[in-house]
């Protein structure tokens, strides 16, 4: 007999080669404890910082969300190559000195290179999110919004994620399925306001989800048990 309510259907998988960079649109993507296979596996770092934050990121060099990466192999991520494009179409390995010079330039900092297998997480190694938070959210900013400016692995056809906090999302019509403890919401930043596709920032954006959504949108999870999650399958509360 099926176990859960059913809340909704996965509708949308993201995977993010390179923190900060645009990412990927997946079918099904691997769940391990770590987090999805090959997600913000690489970031760029500035140069001496020491601080608990040393990223340079899209905050500090808004073009950076154009930036397009991918897996050339994605059965390996960790040893697969990634190819990354730049907005004016230029091709890139990851480890390029141009690439790595071109980045810095923008930012105004110098920098290099991290790889670490497990992911350059800012705190949870996954997120979800409801389609119905982007509607309230583009409705108080007055204009449809997108979903990829929020950079969630998974997006939920169904209600808000803030109903799911201390819960279980089970994927899948397989009770032994894939599943995600949602821990906690996630604090929302200046990258909210970075348009995805022009790299324009519209400081209207940051206001709305701190007045009327506590800066609260999105929420993380870690997994519960691991498998693979694909676009349209079924997703029920394990209360």
């Amino acid at each position: 007999m099926s176990t859960g309510i059913e809340v909704g259907r996965v509708v949308a998988l993201n995977l993010f080669p390179v923190k900060s960079m645009r990412g990927s649109s997946e079918r099904e993507i691997e769940l391990r404890w770590t987090g999805f296979a090959g997600d913000r596996q690489y970031a760029f770092c500035k140069s001496g910082d020491t601080t608990l934050f040393p990223w340079l990121t899209a905050r500090d060099f808004s073009e950076l969300v154009l930036f397009h990466a991918h897996y050339c192999d994605p059965a390996n991520t960790w040893r697969s190559p990634v190819q990354v494009t730049a907005p004016d179409g230029a091709e890139f390995d990851i480890r390029s000195p141009d690439l790595l010079r071109r980045i810095a330039s923008g930012a105004g900092s110098e920098g290099f290179l991290l790889q670490v297998a497990r992911g350059t997480y800012d705190s949870g190694p996954v997120s979800v999110i409801g389609t119905k938070t982007l509607s309230e959210v583009s409705a108080v900013v007055g204009r449809a919004l997108e979903m990829a400016r929020f950079r969630q692995n998974i997006v939920i056809e169904g209600p808000r994620e803030s109903e799911w906090f201390g819960q279980t999302l089970l994927f899948g019509d397989d009770d032994g399925g894939p599943s995600l403890h949602v821990n906690e919401p996630i604090e929302r930043c200046v990258m909210v306001t970075i348009d995805p596709q022009t790299a324009k920032r519209d400081p209207a954006v940051m206001r709305a989800v701190a007045q009327s959504f506590d800066n609260k949108i999105g929420a993380y999870c870690v997994a519960n048990r691991t498998g693979r999650i694909k676009v349209g399958d079924r997703v029920r509360i394990l209360r």
